[in-house]
């Protein structure tokens, strides 16, 4: 039962907020974490989608990997109910975000947040995004960053992802385009690496040489199945306990060690609407939460001598903007999405097939095995590639199924590295789906820097049970599109290097997978990540981060900011329990 008092309030139980509140119960304060969504995993809910079942959980006891394993089908369509932003009872819609254009927004609800889907991708930030670039504030450097992301990786257990068939064709793509291979993880050049990922190794069982024709079931099996499952909860290897679970998450590797400490306690189903404050003379301070049982539609406020905004990039300046707390103009301002593209090979004809099985040992790429995303080209100042493996459905639509610039016959690819580009329909997507064995798909992610016009704010008059609705306001410069256009060219040559003897663009429209920047340090928060305006409010989110980083995705550098969080929490008002 949710108690009246606690230490601390973190608001969201997604990529970040588990690790602030794992180091501040490891200190030994009264943690109390309201998630909006689901506790998938957890016996206290049986069947999170069909019932409220029970309150909070606070115990490790209460994680199931066998419950995780019936919840987690891997099913694509039921997944995407289950995972996407909403209410745990889907049947009631998911809660609803404008973005005008044609841009959309990929976020999940429940304990683990967006890390539910995501692909486990853990690089550190570049180092000249924060040393170089003009967003930071000066007495902030990636040094401060350092001994943090060693901290969440030894939690997280990041190591290069295996590779497969598709991943070595990249590389040597990359190798003979003249690229380097990467051997650190604080990169200041370009070149071409495996993905570290927070994805635990493959059984040894399972490597390329050996004969092992058993079961991919724990304890036959440990660490990852190459089964393809992130994006869709990843439960794997079944039958393993569920902080055993390959894939990392921050509901699999911060949710059990915070509970352990005896100290934590998780509330989901719970969104939080308000935040209280109080003021006598001078800067206001925070007091405590009031949220919304999203079952049963009740509030109920809890008191806290420290609150944390934790419910990412979208909903922490919502949340905000939809209460009375002072705004200094530059809350929601600043989003970064890392403007995304997404440019694949194909390998279709008799010779191109020729030259697959001379180069990996078999006529197709097989883009449906290992792990999702397992290799990256890095270019600081640019952003980064990344090698993708999806199935047919999430590939038509990431690959074929949206563009910018409209279907393919209206697009004049003739001085480009690509042959077609734009969206493609009928028989010409039948074609070349056709040939999803051979096909080879690379996500651009581009560098894209903030600014004030690109934010996230409410729309008047347009409301759900939890107040007015976010909207993202989003429009890349001419310096985004540049470098998203180089990205695009670079990989179309990569490709051509590794003998694709088609390659086609799609020109995507701006998707937030990675939304950062709207609560900016050294414009909401200073670099503690306190706000200014507000004493006791702190934000442990992607939010806080001041630019997209470079292009690496942001998961590793906001668990590591949100422990560098804790760790500020600790010193300026818990003084006793600080290290």
């Amino acid at each position: 039962m949710v108690a009246s008092e606690y230490d601390v309030v973190v608001v969201g139980a997604g990529g970040d907020g588990p690790v602030a509140a794992w180091k501040l119960g490891r200190a030994g304060l009264d943690v109390l974490v309201l998630e909006a969504g689901p506790f998938h995993g957890n016996e206290q809910w049986p069947n999170p989608h069909e019932e409220p079942g029970g309150e909070v959980s606070s115990s490790p006891a209460d994680l199931s990997g066998d419950l995780l394993d019936e919840q987690f089908t891997t099913r694509e369509l039921e997944m995407t109910e289950k995972l996407l932003w909403g209410p745990a009872d889907y049947e009631r819609g998911f809660w609803f975000r404008k973005f005008p254009g044609g841009g959309a927004t990929i976020q999940a609800a429940g304990v683990g947040g967006t890390t539910l889907l995501y692909t486990s991708n853990h690089p550190r930030a570049y180092p000249a995004a924060i040393d170089e670039q003009p967003h930071w504030p000066d007495s902030f450097s990636y040094a401060d960053l350092v001994p943090y992301y060693e901290e969440v990786e030894a939690m997280t257990g990041v190591a290069p992802a295996p590779v497969t068939a598709k991943e070595e064709l990249f590389f040597q793509g990359a190798e003979a385009q003249g690229w380097d291979l990467l051997d650190k993880k604080n990169v200041d050049g370009p070149g071409y690496r495996p993905q570290p990922n927070a994805i635990h190794q493959p059984d040894e069982k399972l490597h390329v040489d050996s004969d092992y024709d058993g079961p991919l079931e724990y304890p036959e099996v440990e660490g990852h199945t190459m089964a393809l499952g992130e994006i869709s909860g990843n439960p794997f290897p079944r039958g393993a306990p569920f902080e055993e679970k390959a894939k990392r998450s921050s509901n699999v590797s911060f949710v059990p060690p915070a509970l352990e400490t005896g100290n934590v306690t998780v509330r989901p189903n719970a969104f939080v609407t308000d935040v209280h404050t109080t003021s006598t003379l001078g800067t206001p301070e925070a007091t405590g939460v009031t949220f919304r049982d999203t079952w049963s539609g009740q509030t109920e406020s809890v008191d806290a001598d420290v609150v944390v905004l934790a419910a990412g990039a979208i909903e922490t300046p919502r949340l905000w903007l939809n209460t009375d707390l002072p705004d200094n103009g530059h809350v929601g301002k600043g989003l970064t999405i890392h403007f995304g593209d997404n440019v694949m090979g194909l390998w279709r004809g008799d010779e191109a097939r020729a030259e697959l099985l001379q180069r990996v040992g078999k006529d197709t790429v097989d883009q449906q095995e290992g792990e999702v995303i397992a290799a990256r080209f890095d270019y600081p100042g640019l952003g980064m590639l990344q090698t993708t493996g999806t199935k047919p459905g999430i590939q038509a639509i990431l690959g074929f199924g949206a563009s910018s610039s409209g279907f393919t016959f209206t697009n004049d690819t003739a001085n480009e590295p690509w042959d077609t580009m734009g969206r493609l329909a009928g028989p010409q997507l039948k074609e070349l789906l056709s040939d999803y064995r051979r096909m080879l798909p690379v996500l651009v992610v581009t560098d894209d820097r903030p600014h004030e016009r690109n934010s996230v704010s409410v729309v008047d008059g347009v409301e759900d049970e939890h107040g007015p609705v976010p909207q993202v306001n989003y429009t890349p410069s001419e310096g985004d599109i540049q470098r998203r256009d180089e990205l695009a060219r670079i990989c179309a040559r990569i490709l051509r290097s590794a003998d694709a003897d088609h390659v086609h663009r799609s020109d995507s429209p701006p998707t937030a997978i990675h939304v950062h920047s709207t609560m900016r340090m050294g414009k909401v928060v200073d670099t503690g990540c306190e706000s200014y305006d507000v004493d006791r409010l702190f934000v442990a989110d992607h939010s806080v981060m001041a630019n997209s980083l470079g292009g690496p995705n942001p998961t590793n550098t906001g668990q590591a900011l949100a422990a560098r969080t804790a760790d500020h929490i600790l010193e300026r008002y818990f003084p006793r329990h600080a290290d």
